[in-house]
């Protein structure tokens, strides 16, 4: 009798598919290259543009617009009011036009906006743009999510989710340096601040990566005609995803409400994901930045070492979506980053701890960002066998996620408070606390699910 050939050590880091033919693997090299490739990118500008707001206001917007503290927080609300108003008719829209030509057109909508910013001359102009931004913004992550869930296996998906993901971490440090050098080397050149130069070049580097959208973007497998992909990559597209369960996607209709909200996984996965987003302040508030400023830090400074914390997140992001494919167990890896959030947010909480350990939580704390992609993942995997519903899910978690987060970071971190945002660090904690119930309850929900399937398709 023959030995199993042994796997090799990548296969611990990457796909390993010992039955996969030639052609498949030169499809799933495709697909990294075009699809993941494009949407990683997009996911860096929209980030990229979020990011700007928070450097751009400790580098000089502040005081060149006269912002109090709270305008922030306003700025905040009105780009996530677009954010949450966009989401579900976004994915009532890409059932009858094509990802590859919605998505870039938002992309390039939403890329004149920024430029838009560097001209703004008050808070209120501000305000007005980031709700247009956040309208246009609002369509990106959930569609990038049903594009990964719908092309990618369960085996592979882990680690693309978290690796198009990786790219807001690269986007916050990315940033941070550009804002430093920009601060240093373009301040005052032909009549703009810093801070309005940094919105112009955020507005050159996003321009092209929303044209090649148009190009790279491959649709889904039933309609794709990307020149990446012949008819055979086509065929086995939708043959793997056969393959798995996961149904091909129809247009969606009134109809697919009553399936939708009948089941257990719109409810529990939307608590799931509200929970998550609003661990913490906004995406505009930097307690890090804040603190960095309170204590006299000069500007490049407070630019580039937060980039530190954008670090962590990328290493904890790929590294957890690597442990969770090879480990087939979301939960679980969801749960250590679960972890790293809560701890970082009770030693925060407590504040009068040593000067080192302040430091290691405010770095640790986005360890805790990885568990957002992963319950992405886990979305697409609970609703798999339903593609109207698993679109339908994807845009109410997210829709619901900000639009309680349109208003909570208000009252849990109010600018007025920073740096110790003691109100916002015990909530954090408790927060953490809910997320570990809400996961292993999820969980227990899918498993009596899956045990219930297996019980009917036995017979007993």
């Amino acid at each position: 009798m023959l030995s199993e050939k042994k796997a090799p050590w990548w296969s611990y880091i990457w796909d390993y598919g010992p039955g996969r033919s030639f052609e498949e693997v030169k499809f799933i090299q495709k697909l990294d290259i075009g699809l993941l490739t494009i949407l990683s990118l997009g996911y860096f500008i929209k980030n990229l543009d979020q990011t700007n707001i928070s450097n751009a206001y400790v580098s000089g917007m502040k005081e060149a617009l006269k912002m109090n503290s709270n305008q922030l927080n306003l700025i905040d609300i009105a780009w996530t009011t677009g954010y949450v108003i966009g989401q579900l008719p976004s994915q009532f829209i890409l059932t009858k036009v094509r990802p590859s030509i919605w998505i870039p057109s938002c992309e390039l909508v939403w890329t004149i906006l920024t430029f838009c910013l560097a001209a703004a001359t008050s808070a209120n102009q501000v305000i007005a743009i980031r709700f247009f931004v956040g309208l246009v913004e609002s369509i990106f992550y959930p569609a990038a999510h049903v594009l990964i869930g719908s092309w990618y296996k369960p085996s592979e998906l882990g680690k693309r989710a978290c690796i198009f993901h990786a790219s807001a971490a690269a986007a916050g440090m990315f940033s941070g340096y550009l804002q430093a050098a920009v601060y240093k080397g373009l301040n005052g050149h032909l009549g703009k601040a810093g801070w309005q130069w940094l919105f112009i070049m955020d507005g050159v580097i996003s321009t092209p990566i929303c044209l090649a959208g148009f190009f790279l973007i491959p649709d889904l497998p039933e309609n794709t005609r990307a020149f990446y992909l012949n008819e055979e990559d086509s065929a086995l597209a939708r043959k793997r995803m056969d393959d798995v369960g996961r149904a091909p996607r129809k247009k969606l209709g009134w109809s697919i409400l009553r399936r939708v909200f009948t089941r257990w996984h719109v409810y529990a996965l939307t608590v799931l994901y509200i929970i998550f987003i609003n661990t913490g302040p906004s995406s505009s508030v930097s307690p890090m930045a804040l603190w960095l400023k309170a204590t006299g830090w000069p500007v490049t400074q407070i630019n580039i070492i937060p980039t530190g914390q954008s670090a962590v997140q990328l290493v904890t992001t790929v590294t957890f979506a690597m442990l969770s494919d090879f480990l087939r167990n979301r939960p679980a890896v969801m749960s250590i980053s679960t972890f790293f959030g809560f701890l970082s947010a009770l030693l925060l909480a407590i504040w009068t701890i040593p000067s080192g350990l302040h430091w290691f939580a405010y770095f640790i704390s986005k360890a805790a960002v990885p568990y957002g992609p992963l319950s992405m993942s886990w979305a697409n995997e609970i609703c798999g066998a339903d593609a109207e519903e698993r679109a339908v899910v994807l845009g109410v978690m997210n829709a619901s996620g900000y639009a309680v987060n349109a208003w909570l970071p208000l009252l849990t971190y109010p600018v007025t408070q920073a740096p110790r945002f003691k109100k916002g660090f015990v909530f954090s904690t408790i927060a953490f606390v809910a997320q570990f119930g809400i996961t292993g309850l999820v969980a227990w929900l899918h498993r009596r699910e899956k045990g219930k399937k297996v019980s009917i398709e036995e017979g007993i």
